[in-house]
């Protein structure tokens, strides 16, 4: 068998709309030492594919990251095979509070060099010696202190559509940029507690490692990120510090965690926070986008994209010959006119950057 999904995209989206079961959407990671991540993989993929499991996975020799789609009745089949594996003993799997079982279409593992790429090239850091963890309600009660700086360690297109209250939220493109970003907000702030969140905890989790390793002394990081920090919120009852929704890396784009809408649309400025890619195939940049502009802009980010997308499917591809996706025209009209100031979205917000 091939160890590839070689179906057609649009084929592929259309075989799980015809599905007649259920999928639990769900994600999980681990910082553990994968002896033969190739082999590995090889071996997983034979396992999720025959389960009928969809998702994108990466191995790496540091471990495992995982987003996954299930059919609900292999699920039970699906935990124990992946727990026989010592490696993946017992780790924990957060499952998605808002699920439509629609968020993958097709099973893609990949090995990489890291889990995730951090540009980290200091032979003494050890990842494993991390913060420690704190559930919903130890996340809450730490926010409490005056002295607390809590980081977001996602990206600024994460942070701009949900974040914690008082958050700092470097304005970055990539977990590489943030780190050093960080290290250099945080001077001086070495023995103050630092609380840092991410999406499902992978990200926060080394970082909070590296800050360990430049000398902070109290490091503190969610655990499960906020997937499991929503889930906990409503089980338990607890009040939400984060507002907002949580973007998340599949086909679904984000997860409602409370009703607050705090980004704009990046064409007309009005309260929104629905990420769509652009229309035009040759484009695909990822931006903010409200009902109205997407009917008037066809789903595209500038009158550009809007005259190609518009073109018939042959031309665009001859077009499209030898160009590089969001090419600088449209990365320059997005850092310039579509991409807000974060800090000036925060300051609409009335937030306060307590660190």
């Amino acid at each position: 068998m091939s160890l590839h999904n070689r179906l057609n995209k649009n084929l592929a989206k259309k075989k799980l709309l015809e599905e007649l079961f259920k999928r639990k959407t769900v994600s999980f990671y681990r910082y553990v030492k994968l002896i033969s991540p190739h082999e590995l993989r090889d071996n997983l993929y034979r396992e999720w594919n025959a389960l009928s499991v969809f998702g994108r996975i990466y191995l790496a020799d540091e471990g495992i990251n995982a987003q996954l789609s299930v059919p609900e009745h292999n699920w039970e089949f699906f935990v124990n095979q992946l727990y026989s594996r010592e490696e993946f003993n017992a780790i924990p799997i957060k499952i998605a509070i808002e699920d439509d079982g629609k968020s993958f279409y097709k099973l893609a593992i990949k090995v990489r060099k890291k889990i995730v790429a951090d540009g980290i090239i200091d032979p003494d850091f050890n990842p494993a010696d991390t913060g420690q963890y704190l559930d919903a309600s130890g996340f809450n009660a730490m926010m409490e202190n005056p002295q607390t700086v809590v980081v977001d360690m996602r990206n600024h297109y994460e942070s701009e559509v949900g974040r914690f209250e008082n958050a700092y939220c470097p304005d970055a493109d990539t977990f590489r940029e943030e780190l050093p970003e960080v290290v250099e907000h945080l001077k001086g702030k070495e023995d103050q507690p630092v609380l840092m969140y991410c999406t499902g905890g992978i990200r926060c989790e080394k970082a909070s490692a590296y800050l360990k390793h430049k000398g902070f002394k109290n490091v503190y990081h969610l655990q499960g990120g906020i997937i499991q920090y929503a889930k906990e919120i409503r089980e338990k009852n607890l009040e939400s510090k984060f507002i907002g929704k949580n973007f998340v890396f599949d086909e679904r784009i984000g997860e409602r965690i409370t009703n607050d809408v705090i980004a704009e649309c990046h064409q007309c400025g009005k309260p929104c926070d629905d990420h769509v890619n652009c229309a035009n195939d040759d484009c695909h940049l990822l931006f903010i986008q409200c009902d109205e502009c997407k009917e008037k802009m066809r789903g595209c980010c500038t009158p550009n994209c809007m005259q190609i997308a518009s073109l018939p499917l042959e031309e665009q591809k001859k077009l499209r010959k030898g160009r590089i996706k969001n090419g600088p025209e449209c990365l320059s009209v997005y850092k310039s006119r579509l991409r807000p100031n974060l800090k000036q979205v925060l300051a609409k917000l009335g937030s306060s950057d307590k660190a």
